[in-house]
């Protein structure tokens, strides 16, 4: 069932209408009542319920709202024209607010890609565009999204590792754009039938869960430092090498094989050392 756009009549008019026409009815009922005729005063008053129920057929719509109206059960379309409105009286109208509107869910404990416990949580930005289907496709379209959403959350999480050990693989935490994208594009395929669009879905709240945050901790510094140590000793490395370059490009001095793994060894370990190194000079040897 798809949204169809009616019009309707601008309430003002039709108000001044009806109560011009109620004004000549009981003018007219008065006078069948002076003249004592019974069948006059019998039409003035099916007359005056008439109009009567024509009152009930003004409604008003609000900016980005829409009136679905139907006619004893059957859809007859949606009046999304802001304003006072008259349609049929036994015409029942039902509001659905367009406007943008966004929940944030409760966090969920999810198993990542990686089978780790995790606490993860989304904020949704949604808006219905097609009143007739948010409104006879589900029950409740405002629990239906909320509740879809965080099945979609689920299943994304599920998907994707906490934290990849891989450059360039794609992870929970590091890569939000990419993640945000899918699981906008999950949430809009469940509720792409309830007549919702999804503008934004992104997630707030990421973390391991409680039972096993203080062990990967560890494990996430361990690799940091496993990282850090690889970086210093490629770079020490590469200076021991220009080192050992310029000195025998410049003929500065002469090192055999020995002398060389030797200045090696204490550029390393200058080099890669924790602490700054304390030199020691060499002023000769006493003799007595």
């Amino acid at each position: 069932m798809n949204e169809r756009s009616v019009s309707a009549p601008s309430g003002i008019p039709a108000l001044i209408g009806l109560v011009v026409l109620l004004i000549a009815d009981i003018a007219w009922l008065i006078y069948g009542i002076q003249n004592k005729a019974p069948w006059g005063i019998v039409a003035a008053i099916l007359v005056g319920i008439v109009l009567l129920v024509s009152l009930g057929g003004f409604f008003t719509v609000a900016p980005n709202e829409g009136k679905v109206l139907q006619f004893f059960g059957k859809y007859v379309g949606t009046v999304r024209d802001a304003g006072p409105r008259w349609a049929n009286p036994f015409y029942s109208k039902t509001g659905v607010s367009l406007r943008v509107r966004n929940f944030e869910s409760s966090k969920l404990k999810v198993n990542d890609l990686d089978g780790n416990p995790i606490e993860i949580a989304a904020v949704v930005v949604w808006q219905v565009v097609d009143t007739a289907e948010a409104l006879f496709q589900v029950n409740d379209y405002e629990d239906f999204v909320h509740i879809q959403s965080e099945s979609a959350l689920r299943t994304m999480a599920t998907s994707y590792p906490y934290d990849s050990h891989d450059t360039g693989a794609l992870s929970l935490r590091s890569h939000g754009s990419e993640i945000s994208d899918h699981l906008q594009k999950e949430i809009q395929d469940r509720l792409a039938s309830a007549g919702m669009k999804i503008i934004e879905a992104r997630i707030t709240h990421l973390a391991f869960a409680p039972e096993i945050a203080q062990a990967m901790l560890q494990r996430q510094q361990a690799s940091a430092i496993i990282a850090a140590r690889t970086r210093i000793v490629e770079g020490a490395v590469t200076m021991v090498e220009m080192a050992l370059d310029q000195l025998s490009k410049r003929g500065i001095v002469q090192l055999d094989e020995e002398r060389k793994a030797a200045m090696v060894s204490n550029l390393l370990v200058v080099l890669c050392g924790e602490r700054g190194t304390q030199p020691i000079v060499n002023t000769g040897t006493l003799y007595n």
